[in-house]
């Protein structure tokens, strides 16, 4: 895949880092559920389509609470990998390998439609008319990121650093925190109805954090099998010399829910 706007059009394919990212891209703690809850996001019986579900991290958490969940991901490997950790939790998911823009269900369809941090892989003009017909008149769209904080954890920082050097390209460094509450594209046909936003420090080895970054768009998903091999090497090395074996990683959390324009939120977030 390539798209104009991320890594200066550098291809990228996240069936490359499957593997990884289902070993290592484990997800959001429990807190950031407890608040999807909160809001009414995740209840069971409420019908769900999670786009982008790579592994199916939001997928598998919303069905563990009941809800009725599909999953679409363009890359057949990520797909794979979400239907085997599924079977493996014993929740009935309907896993498609499906391009987020190719999707066809019948109209109101979904009390919640849910894009964990892959909203800015898919093409605005194309979902919007498709989210709002697929979501039920008083439906939400849900939007979650999970992001490192490098200008506040000296880890997350060096190793970005590594990154650069072995793919320049790669646009995900420096995030500094600044999360928009309400995003341009969503102007014209979104109310938002809540944005939330917390910090937490997840834990890691030296193993799981190469584990995550290998699994990230700006290693596994674009470089060469080899590149990752001398990257990893690397990382293990400024590794032991920065971190110890357990360490936290700082993250932030943010949650947008968008109603349709003008709708009235009772029944999907009651």
């Amino acid at each position: 895949m390539k798209l104009q706007h991320v890594d200066n059009a550098r291809a990228f394919d996240w069936g490359k880092t499957s593997q990884d990212y289902a070993a290592y891209r484990t997800g959001y703690p429990e807190a950031f559920y407890e608040v999807l809850a909160a809001l009414g996001i995740g209840k069971r019986g409420q019908r769900i389509l999670d786009l982008g579900t790579g592994t199916g991290v939001l997928a598998r958490a919303f069905a563990k609470r009941g809800a009725v969940v599909t999953g679409v991901d363009i890359a057949a490997n990520q797909i794979a990998a979400a239907s085997a950790l599924a079977a493996q939790e014993e929740l009935n998911i309907a896993f498609q390998v499906c391009a987020a823009e190719s999707i066809d269900f019948p109209e109101s369809s979904f009390e919640v439609i849910a894009a964990g941090q892959s909203w800015l892989y898919f093409d605005p003009a194309v979902m919007i008319p498709k989210v709002l017909r697929l979501l039920t008149v008083d439906g939400c769209l849900v939007l979650t990121h999970l992001l490192w904080l490098p200008l506040k954890d000296c880890i997350a920082q060096q190793t970005e650093a590594l990154v650069l050097q072995y793919n320049p390209d790669w646009k995900g460094a420096g995030y500094r925190g600044t999360m928009p509450p309400v995003s341009t594209w969503a102007r014209d046909h979104f109310d938002l109805r809540t944005f939330h936003v917390m910090e937490a420090p997840l834990e890691f080895t030296r193993e799981t954090w190469q584990g995550r970054i290998r699994a990230c768009r700006g290693i596994g998903a674009s470089l060469s099998a080899e590149e990752v091999e001398q990257f990893d090497a690397a990382h293990r090395t400024l590794l032991e010399a920065i971190a110890p074996e357990t360490f936290t990683v700082l993250h932030q959390m943010t949650i947008h829910v968008y109603m349709r324009k003008g709708g009235i939120a009772h029944t999907a977030l009651a």
